[in-house]
């Protein structure tokens, strides 16, 4: 009751969605005060003036998708709307009622597949009630009934709303849709909003919960900016219109997980991909809220660096790149120091360590290690992965998702998580591929899972832990795996795994982008743009060094130019332990480690 008492007190007070009345002012007093913001203001109303002449988004559907176009349109609505209410220039005003009646005469926002659903009521919703007041009668009726009609009501038809129970991004990116719906005709429908947003405050959490304990998010890079950044933009929206987010930022490891974002990013501003991620970074509108919430402008360092390196215009693809302008509000980019910490343990669903010699030089060493369990939301069998960045080149690399329509369209039930799903069939999404350990030719067990035993945060030793074991069981005794980046200069993987009753063969696998040359029995030389690393392998059993080429296996893979894969077999004999280093520097000096039990590290509570 209360919270429908506090919708009625909303009255027709608009705007009230992240940036209430009269806001504009200060907004715009700190983007003059900030180069980075400035350029970003003045490219989103360059942007605004080339829409003007462009068409509305037709319904168009791309397979069982329509949600390109929902995010196309919540790009323009938003831009534009923000262009009229800090310009206040009609033709933004006009352009954007256009999109938003043109979307408004769909037959419907396809809930087949409610992500499509939520991003097109958040696009209605912001521009319904940011120009709210400059809205005829009859364009306001539209739309609000198209709000209600093809959007909020239809997240109750049991149908289309499964994302409630779900605790991934289409938990987080359904419900903010919703809400945003809901808030945004809070006075003309109080009851049904007051439905969604209680809804909402109970079920979001189940999404929440799996950034404990540490902010690693179980989805990797991509997915984090998805469900995190509509998961902030729900948030931010109760603030702004109600006064509270009824306690949910404090969740344990939500306001930690920028420290996730912001590591997994190497130097050069390449991304460690694991899973459905693509490896770019680029411009992140919620990490500006972190910054706010955490007080901590270091958190920005890469952010700076995106803006600095990357013309403004590139930036007016992000939809929600106004969100930036208005969280970044108390924000000053020149502020923004490196962050003092070169590493980062993240536990959780996903366990991730990253490790790294600088935050300033471009050339720096990178590693980035992935733990976790093929059974997560778009995660891959990948556990034990590990990128690796040096002299300004990714010499380990991960593949990275495939374009899931041209899967899709070919019959593969792309999304399966059992041990026999066709998804570890496909190319790019099985060990095989990946920077680990293969044994026997088996996939990786989907039911495993490995996480970071132990660590040692020495900037001149930093090392990782993590048992695979259970990813592995029913084809070893045990296996485990340690990093360690040593005197800013040798990366050393050190893997020690135990046979069963029977002898087994170990595959040890580095995907790259470099040219290969095996040099001899236990050195490869790898090379690209002029540079070269070397790998030194050392074990006490025989190693044969391979290299095993990248072209798909099926039809429907994708192609994997410039790539191939390099490693070792080796016979590991009943009931043995074997222990195998493989060192990577830019010299051509081995670099050994002792067994995993006498590394002197931190161990996992």
């Amino acid at each position: 009751m209360a919270l429908t008492t506090k919708l009625i007190g909303l009255g027709n007070s608009h705007p009230r969605l992240l940036l209430a009345k009269g806001e504009e002012k200060k907004l715009l007093k700190n983007v003059e005060s900030d180069r980075y913001l400035k350029a970003i203001h003045t490219a989103i109303l360059a942007e605004c003036d080339r829409l003007i002449g462009v068409p509305p988004v037709e319904r168009i559907q791309i397979g069982r998708r329509l949600l390109d176009k929902s995010r196309e349109c919540l790009r323009r609505v938003f831009q534009l709307a923000y262009a009229y209410r800090t310009t206040g220039q009609k033709k933004y005003l006009q352009r954007a009622e256009k999109e938003m009646l043109a979307v408004a005469a769909f037959s419907d926002w396809n809930p087949t597949h409610f992500l499509d659903v939520a991003e097109m009521t958040m696009a209605v919703a912001i521009g319904y009630d940011w120009l709210y007041n400059d809205l005829s009668a009859g364009s306001r009726g539209t739309l609000r009934d198209a709000l209600i009609n093809k959007g909020v009501l239809l997240s109750f038809d049991d149908r289309y709303n499964w994302f409630l129970t779900a605790e991934h991004n289409w938990n987080q990116v359904c419900n903010a849709g919703m809400t945003f719906g809901a808030l945004a005709i809070a006075e003309e429908e109080p009851v049904l909003a007051g439905r969604t947003i209680r809804r909402a405050l109970t079920t979001i959490p189940k999404a929440m919960v799996p950034y404990g304990p540490d902010g690693g998010y179980p989805e990797g890079f991509g997915y984090w900016e998805y469900g995190t950044s509509f998961n902030v933009l729900f948030l931010s929206a109760l603030e702004k219109s109600l006064g509270t987010d009824f306690g949910l930022a404090q969740t344990p490891g939500f306001l930690k997980t920028a420290g996730f974002e912001q590591n997994i990013v190497g130097p050069q501003g390449t991304v460690h991909n694991w899973g459905d991620s693509g490896a770019q970074n680029g411009i992140s509108p919620a990490m500006f809220w972190f910054a706010a919430k955490n007080n901590d402008p270091s958190l920005l360092w890469m952010q700076r660096k995106v803006i600095q390196e990357q013309p403004a215009r590139e930036f007016v693809s992000e939809r929600i790149l106004p969100a930036l302008l208005i969280w970044g509000n108390n924000l000053n980019l020149e502020n923004s120091k490196p962050p003092t910490e070169k590493m980062w343990i993240g536990q959780g669903p996903s366990p991730v360590a990253f490790m790294r010699t600088s935050w300033a030089d471009t050339n720096a060493i990178f590693v980035g290690f992935k733990g976790g369990s093929a059974s997560v939301n778009h995660a891959h069998m990948d556990a034990g992965s590990f990128v690796l960045d040096a002299l300004g080149e990714r010499w380990a690399m991960d593949f990275g998702p495939q374009n899931y329509n041209s899967l899709e369209e070919r019959g593969i039930k792309l999304f399966g998580r059992t041990q026999d799903a066709e998804r570890w069939d496909i190319f790019r999404y099985n060990n095989l591929v990946h920077n680990t350990l293969t044994i026997d030719g088996h996939y990786q067990n989907v039911k495993g899972y490995a996480q970071i035993d132990a660590w040692s945060d020495n900037p001149q030793d930093m090392r990782i832990v993590s048992d695979l074991s259970t990813v592995y069981e029913g084809q070893a005794a045990a296996v485990k795996r340690g990093i360690a980046l040593l005197e800013e200069k040798y990366v050393v993987v050190r893997d020690e795994v135990k046979a069963p009753a029977q002898d087994i063969t170990l595959r040890w696998t580095l995907l790259t982008p470099a040219e290969v040359k095996i040099l001899d029995d236990k050195t490869v030389a790898l090379s690209q743009h002029g540079k070269t690393m070397y790998l030194h392998f050392n074990a006490k059993v025989p190693l044969t060094l391979k290299t095993w080429s990248t072209v798909p296996t099926h039809d429907y893979d994708a192609p994997n130019p410039g790539t191939q894969l390099v490693g070792f077999e080796a016979l590991i004999p009943a009931n043995t332990s074997q222990g195998f280093n493989v060192s990577f520097s830019h010299s051509q000096t081995p670099r050994t480690v002792a067994p995993l039990a006498e590394w002197s590290v931190k161990k996992a509570k």
